[in-house]
C-alpha cells in the first residue's frame, strides 16, 4: 500500500534521442540514389532471369519502405537500422546487376588471361593475346604506333587474386568476380567505418548512381585499388599519433601497399599521403620521429608491394617493370573528357601531343608542392587533388576520376581541417605574415605556371599534315578504298598511321597500299589506303566523318572532316 498523500507516478520510460534532420536526409538520399540504374536491370531480368527479377522487385519494395522509416523513426538507433537496410538493399541489387551483365571489357579479359598463363606457369607480362580484342565489344588500346596494345599493363595483385575465381568460368568473368567482389567488400568496410550518421554516404557513393558498380562489372583492377585503399584513407591524419603506427597503422600500411600492387593510380595518391603524415606528426612530434614514422610507414607498404611482386621480378625482370609501366610509356592515342578535347574535337589536331604529357607531370608536382606548403588548407582535399593532373593527360578518361570518389567521401568525413589544424608547414611566417595573401598566390602561380605553359603549348599545336581526299572507292553501303593527297609541313619526317571516325570512338587504322612509310618534311604524297576487314560502312546522311592521322616521333594529330557517299 502507498503511504497515504503521496500521490504515485506511472513509470515512463526515456524518449530516444531523435536524429538530426540532416542524417534523414542523407539516408533518404542513399536510398533513392538505388533507383538509379535498377530499372534497366529489371528489364533484363524479367526476359532472362524471372528469379532475379523477384529479388530485384524486393529491392524496390525496400526502397520504398526504407524511404518511408527514414522520415518517421523517432530514433538514432532505429535509423541506424535502416541505414543498414539501405546497405543490404545496396549489396543485393549490386549482386542482381553482376548476375546479368558480366561481359566484361578488355580490362577483365586481359586480367582473367593473366590469372590462366599465371596457373598455367607462363609469365603474364609482354605476353601480347591479340585473340581476345575485337569481338564481344571488347575494345582495343589504339598507340600512335598505329598498332595496338594486347598485353598485360598492370601489378599482379588482380590475377593473383582471380586466379583462384578461373572455375567460374571463360572469358573475363574470374576477373568481373573478384572486381566486383571487392567493391562490395570496399563498401562494407567504408560503411562500418565511417560514424553512424554518415554511412548512407557510403552506401550512395559506392552502391548508388549505378557509376561505380558499372566499373566493377567491366573487370577494372581499380577497383580492388579502391578498396583496399579504403582502409588507408579514413582517419589518415592519426596515422603514427604519438610516434607509433600500432596494428592499426601496420595494416594501413600494408593496405597501401598492396593497392599499390593492385593499379597504379594509388601511384598517385601515395606521395600526398606520405606528405600529410608527415607534416601532422611533424607538428606533433617533431622532425626527426616524423620522418621515423614515414619510414616506418613506407616500409611496411613497400615490404607488402615487393612480396606480391616478387615472383615476377625473379621470374621476369624486364618484363615486369615494362609491364607495370605500360600505361605510362605505351603511348595511347589521345582519349578523354579533359583538355585533350581540344585536339581532338575543337581544332584539327596539334604537333605538341606530348606536351600534354608534360602539363599532367608538371600539375601533379605543383599540386604536391602546394599542398606540403599548404597543408592545413589543402590537407582535406589530399585524395581529390592528384587527380586534378589527369584532366591534362593524353588519356583524361573520366572513370579516373569516378572510380575513386568514395576515397573523397572518407576523407571529408574522417580527415576534417580540424585534424591539420597543428601540422607543421614550411615557409610558414613568410606565408602567414601580414602580405601572406600575395605570398600565398605568388606561390600557387610560381609552381602551376609550368603545368599551364605547356597545357597550352599542347592544346595550340598545329597539325602537321595537310589532308585531301582524291578518290573513294565504293558500292552502295561500303568503301573499299581511299585515297589521299598528304602534306608534311613540318619540319621533322614523319611516319602516318590512318583512321576515320565517327563521334568520339576510334575507328581501327587502315592498311596503306601505296605511298611511303615515311614522309619527308615539306614533301607531299598520295596514299592509297585500306580499310581493316577490306570494307568501311558508308555513313548515314548527315552523318560526320573525321580522317585522323597520329604519329609517333615526335607524337602529332592531324585531322579533318572528309565528305564520303551515303549509304
Amino acid at each position: 500500500m502507498s503511504a497515504p498523500g503521496r500521490p504515485t507516478q506511472p513509470a515512463v520510460s526515456a524518449a530516444p534521442e531523435p536524429p538530426t534532420q540532416w542524417h534523414r536526409v542523407l539516408t533518404l538520399l542513399a536510398d533513392v540514389s538505388l533507383f538509379i540504374g535498377t530499372r534497366e536491370v529489371w528489364t533484363q531480368a524479367a526476359t532472362h532471369r524471372p528469379a532475379v527479377a523477384a529479388v530485384i522487385s524486393v529491392c524496390y519494395a525496400s526502397i520504398l519502405v526504407c524511404g518511408v522509416l527514414a522520415l518517421v523513426v523517432r530514433g538514432r538507433r532505429s535509423l541506424a537500422r535502416v541505414d543498414l537496410c539501405v546497405l543490404v538493399t545496396g549489396l543485393m541489387l549490386a549482386l542482381c546487376a553482376f548476375v546479368l551483365f558480366h561481359r566484361g571489357s578488355d580490362e577483365s579479359v586481359l586480367t582473367a588471361q593473366a590469372a590462366r598463363d599465371l596457373v598455367a606457369g607462363h609469365g603474364i607480362y609482354g605476353r601480347p593475346w591479340p585473340w581476345l580484342f575485337g569481338g564481344d565489344g571488347i575494345a582495343l588500346t589504339p598507340t600512335v604506333t598505329g598498332g595496338y596494345d594486347y598485353t598485360y599493363g598492370y601489378p599482379p595483385l588482380a590475377p593473383l587474386l582471380t586466379a583462384p575465381l578461373l572455375w567460374l568460368g571463360h572469358g573475363g568473368l574470374p576477373a568481373i568476380a573478384m572486381s566486383t567482389g571487392a567493391l562490395l567488400v570496399g563498401t562494407v568496410v567504408l560503411w562500418w567505418l565511417l560514424p553512424a550518421p554518415w554511412r548512407s554516404a557510403a552506401t550512395m557513393t559506392c552502391l548508388g548512381f549505378s557509376m561505380i558498380p558499372m566499373y566493377g562489372r567491366l573487370g577494372y583492377p581499380a577497383i580492388l585499388a579502391l578498396a583496399l585503399l579504403v582502409p588507408v584513407v579514413v582517419r589518415w591524419p592519426r596515422i603514427g599519433r604519438g610516434g607509433r603506427l600500432g596494428a592499426a597503422g601496420v595494416a594501413q600500411a600494408a593496405c597501401l601497399g598492396a593497392a599499390c600492387a593492385a593499379q597504379q593510380l594509388p601511384w598517385f595518391l601515395a606521395p600526398f599521403l606520405f606528405a600529410g603524415i608527415y607534416a601532422v606528426r611533424r607538428g606533433e612530434l617533431g622532425g626527426r620521429a616524423a620522418g621515423l614514422v614515414v619510414l616506418r610507414l613506407a616500409g611496411v607498404a613497400t615490404t607488402v608491394w615487393l612480396l606480391i611482386n616478387t615472383y615476377f621480378v625473379v621470374s621476369q625482370p624486364v618484363a615486369w617493370l615494362k609491364g607495370i609501366a605500360l600505361p605510362l610509356i605505351q603511348g595511347a592515342v589521345l582519349h578523354g573528357q579533359g583538355l585533350v578535347g581540344v585536339s581532338l574535337y575543337l581544332t584539327d589536331g596539334s604537333d605538341r601531343l606530348d606536351w600534354y604529357g608534360y602539363a599532367s607531370l608538371l600539375l601533379l608536382a605543383g599540386l604536391l608542392a602546394l599542398f606540403v606548403l599548404f597543408v592545413r588548407r589543402l590537407g582535406p582535399a589530399a585524395t581529390v587533388l592528384p587527380w586534378l593532373a589527369f584532366w591534362l593527360a593524353t588519356r583524361s578518361q573520366d572513370g579516373y576520376y569516378l572510380m575513386m570518389t568514395p576515397l573523397w567521401l572518407a576523407t571529408a568525413v574522417t580527415a576534417p581541417a580540424s585534424e591539420l589544424a597543428g601540422a607543421w608547414q614550411p615557409f610558414a611566417r613568410r606565408l602567414t605574415g601580414p602580405h601572406r595573401r600575395p605570398a600565398r598566390i605568388a606561390a600557387a602561380v610560381v609552381l602551376l605556371s609550368p603545368a599551364l605553359v605547356s597545357a597550352t603549348l599542347a592544346a595550340t599545336g598545329s597539325p602537321p599534315l595537310r589532308l585531301e581526299v582524291t578518290s573513294v572507292r565504293h558500292d552502295v553501303r561500303t568503301l573499299s578504298r581511299l585515297t589521299l593527297r598528304v602534306t608534311n609541313t613540318d619540319d621533322d619526317a614523319l611516319t602516318p598511321h590512318f583512321t576515320l571516325t565517327r563521334g568520339q570512338g576510334m575507328y581501327p587504322y587502315f592498311s596503306v597500299l601505296r605511298g611511303p612509310a615515311t614522309l619527308a618534311a615539306h614533301t607531299t604524297a598520295t596514299y592509297e589506303l585500306r580499310p581493316p576487314g577490306g570494307t568501311y560502312a558508308l555513313p548515314k546522311p548527315g552523318q560526320k566523318v573525321r580522317l585522323r592521322v597520329f604519329t609517333s616521333a615526335p607524337q602529332t594529330l592531324s585531322s579533318t572532316y572528309v565528305t564520303l557517299p551515303t549509304a
